[in-house]
């Protein structure tokens, strides 16, 4: 099944942080991809996207506007907007401490 790509638009890119706007029209993934970096989501909508990865069943993770969580890198994943309605979301990936 081939799905739409969800459309990243980078914001801020420097020594010490990258940030990206997600936008997903319904139906659209992320592609399979694995972090470098530790991150930061901040959701811009209320719903679920659906997370497939490599070692467990797909599963439906419950966003809320502007409540933030974040993840270590490492694992191997897919974001899916399963819904019939646009998703938005904010990643910021954390590329340094601040310097000294």
């Amino acid at each position: 099944m081939t799905r739409p790509s969800a459309t990243p638009t980078i914001q801020v890119d420097d020594d010490r942080f990258r940030v990206t706007e997600w936008r997903f029209a319904p139906g659209a993934e992320t592609g399979w991809h694995t972090h470098e970096l530790p991150y930061v989501v901040v959701p811009q909508t209320t719903g679920t996207l659906t997370v497939e990865t490599t070692s467990a069943a797909p599963f439906a993770m419950e966003c809320t506007a502007g409540v933030s969580y974040s993840r270590e890198p490492g694992a191997h994943h897919n974001l899916v907007n399963d819904r019939d309605v646009p998703f938005t979301f904010v990643e910021i990936e954390a590329k340094a401490g601040p310097s000294a």
